[in-house]
């Protein structure tokens, strides 16, 4: 992608630029809360995406944020929509935005996009489990239910971005959204193991105590794991419902391309019961952050809570690791018991953590007849499929 893209140019206004790996990774370790997606190694796991890693200074010289771009070209063109997946990673407390939201966006338009993407980092709303499982109904959703805190800094960011002519993908639900709007996270900072234990409600604790009981053992897994982990995802998906649509060549990309920036960077958990692998879960580690990524299970023994055994093993081992929340990815946003997906939420639940409302995904055109007529070819695709 480097030769199509403007690079080594530094914008006059906020000294954007494109940085090396060893620069860009500098910045993430010092700052500790960049998302997985904004690593360098994300970009070598989507094969159909063109990478480029930018930074801006402000006042000095001393980088003040940065970001990963994942460039899609737009077929028949030498336009591109640019994807900054839960990035930038900058200071969205500061309300200077427009000193480097401006810039960033002026070198994207020279390097060909035709739109742009971001997820921004700062929460909206959280909620507590306790206050979501007492709203629990039919036809309840979690934006029903008032919020146990609401982020200012959130609503002041989403305020900054609509009046500069963002939109929002999805709407409330956030349905375009290609990461989760909704998330589940399980704060581990300050904590000890036993006040983790005791924050799990009690049909988790019995659910521990009961694999432990039966001889379910949590292992390590390597790359040869990964097709049993793959044949195990295809029955939960069929089970659950749900379709995530990627191979098991994405999976062993994914498994090489995160080790090799950091050995133990993704880790595949397993659990065994009288030899058979039942349930097999990934775990993805960046700074001070952990990721509950996939997981999968067999639709037999059940009854031997493999799940509950990996999990509470990667909370223990992210613990360890000193990780300050556990991140249990995408959540439903129904509060449903009858609704298929609402079993999903119910189980995170149990680990007394938070159900997290992101501000979401945000596009907006580049501007101009030609880029707003790809944009919209772009989102009609994007609804086809």
């Amino acid at each position: 992608m480097s030769a199509l893209l403007v690079t080594g140019d530094r914008d006059q206004d906020a000294g954007v630029r494109s940085l090396g790996i060893p620069e860009y990774r500098s910045f993430l370790a010092r700052r500790g809360d960049a998302s997985f997606l904004q690593y360098p190694a994300w970009a070598d796991v989507k094969d159909q995406w063109f990478a480029e890693r930018v930074g801006w200074s402000l006042d000095n010289d001393e980088l003040a944020g940065v970001a990963q771009v994942l460039y899609r070209q737009f077929p028949g063109t030498r336009k591109y929509f640019a994807y900054l997946p839960e990035g930038p990673v900058a200071d969205w407390a500061d309300p200077g935005i427009d000193r480097w939201l401006g810039p960033l966006l002026r070198h994207l338009r020279r390097a060909g996009a035709f739109a742009v993407r971001i997820g921004p980092g700062p929460a909206y709303r959280r909620w507590d489990a306790a206050r979501l499982k007492a709203a629990t109904g039919a036809g309840r959703r979690i934006g029903d239910v008032l919020a146990t805190e609401v982020d200012p800094l959130g609503s002041a960011v989403a305020e900054r971005l609509r009046a500069r002519g963002w939109k929002r993908c999805g709407g409330d639900e956030g349905d375009a959204d290609a990461q989760p709007r909704y998330v589940f996270r399980l704060p581990l900072g300050g904590r000890t193991t036993d006040e983790l234990w005791r924050g799990l409600n009690q049909e988790w604790r019995r659910n521990v105590r009961t694999a432990r009981k039966a001889g379910v053992r949590v292992l390590a897994g390597g790359p040869e794991d990964l097709p049993e982990f793959y044949r195990l995802l295809g029955i939960t998906e069929k089970r659950d419902g749900f379709r995530l649509g990627r191979s098991l060549a994405y999976y062993r990309r994914q498994y090489e391309a995160l080790n090799a920036e950091q050995p133990g960077r993704m880790r595949l958990y397993l659990a065994v019961h009288q030899g058979e692998l039942l349930a097999a879960h990934t775990m993805i580690t960046a700074g001070k952050r952990v990721w509950y990524q996939t997981g999968a299970s067999a639709d037999h023994r059940r009854e031997v809570r493999p799940s509950n055994a990996l999990q509470w093993q990667m909370i223990q081992d992210a613990h360890a690791l000193g990780a300050e929340v556990y991140d249990m990815r995408g959540v439903p946003s129904t509060l449903d018991p009858r609704d298929r997906p609402f079993g999903l939420l119910r189980w995170k639940l149990g680990t007394g953590g938070q159900v997290v409302e992101t501000l979401g995904e945000w596009e907006t055109s580049m501007g101009g007849t030609a880029n707003n007529t790809l944009y919209r070819a772009f989102q009609a695709y994007l609804a086809r499929r």
